[in-house]
């Protein structure tokens, strides 16, 4: 049995206020194709930024006396230079119209934090793709997307099994998510950016909060600033939304391995128009036979909200 883990970044949150916050736009005529490279590139750079910040603080000792494989820190040198090839291709294709990198700070404090956080940054990669992938429309730019995607599913589905032994995938389908959705997680690991960066089509949505969640069972959730009784919790796992109204402070958690929640004031809808807090990144451990581990005693998940 795992022991106990719960991870929250909850009062992790970078001080986002020391940059413009990029606001969202009303209509998706603007998202053209440089405003999803660019978009695509904020993420590579503060991945890039992640993975070689961990490595110069981390040696191969470290890995190893955290009862990390020991051939694991070598398979993130090797994500690393993905991640910094994702950087240069991406920033090559825009030229001049590329955005520049922003400063960043993580909250890993040894190599087996590194690795959960890993995890959870990589699922969020290809969410990120999955999602931004419709409003690409030169043929070119997708294939370059799609091969991205499918090399940041192979890091998560590493990270996840091999290294953390726990769910390489969450079921038959990745989430899609939509550019605020991500652009707020990603917000939280951002300390500044340079002003003359191009803006995005995105805002940052109040923290989202959950507590003692479990599958199948009540969690208490608060959210920054906002009231959440009588709104809804509206939970993206694979191609589905599942919508879960708030009572007395509390929501009940669907039997799902990973999700990601928002607050949203529509029973129906979670879009920038809906969504008043968020957002939340629920991960459980299933076991092989594809059932809930926290149901038969082993209370271990990942949070990052």
């Amino acid at each position: 049995m795992k022991s106990t883990s719960f991870i929250s970044f909850s009062a992790f949150v970078c001080a986002v206020t020391a940059f413009v916050i990029p606001q969202a736009r009303d209509t998706t005529s603007t998202i053209d194709d440089t405003v999803v490279l660019n978009y695509a590139l904020t993420l590579e750079y503060l991945e890039a930024a992640f993975y070689s910040g961990a490595l110069s603080n981390f040696s191969q000792d470290d890995f190893v006396n955290d009862g990390l494989p020991e051939w694991s820190r070598g398979r993130f040198e090797q994500i690393a230079a993905h991640e910094q090839a994702h950087v240069q291709l991406l920033s090559g294709a825009l030229g001049a119209n590329a955005t520049q990198a922003c400063n960043y700070s993580f909250p890993y404090t040894s190599p087996s934090s590194f690795t959960a956080l890993s995890q959870l940054l990589e699922g969020v990669g290809v969410s990120a793709y999955a999602g931004a992938a419709q409003y690409i429309s030169n043929a070119n730019y997708l294939t370059t997307a799609a091969v991205i995607l499918s090399t940041e599913a192979r890091h998560a589905a590493w990270v996840a099994g091999p290294v953390n032994k726990e769910n390489a995938w969450s079921g038959p389908f990745d989430t899609p998510l939509g550019l605020s959705v991500v652009y707020t997680l990603a917000a939280q690991f951002i300390t500044s950016c340079p002003s003359s960066n191009p803006s995005l089509p995105v805002t940052a949505f109040p923290t989202l909060s959950f507590t003692d969640a479990s599958p199948g069972q009540s969690s208490n959730i608060t959210a920054d600033g906002v009231t959440t009784d009588g709104q809804f919790v509206a939970f993206f796992t694979g191609l589905s939304t599942i919508f879960v109204e708030v009572e007395n402070g509390q929501v009940v958690v669907p039997n799902k391995t990973m999700m990601y929640a928002v607050l949203t004031n529509s029973n129906s809808t979670a879009d920038d128009s809906t969504i008043t807090a968020g957002v939340a990144v629920l991960q459980f451990p299933f076991n092989s036979d594809g059932d809930s581990s926290t149901s038969s005693g082993d209370s271990s998940m990942n949070v990052i909200s």
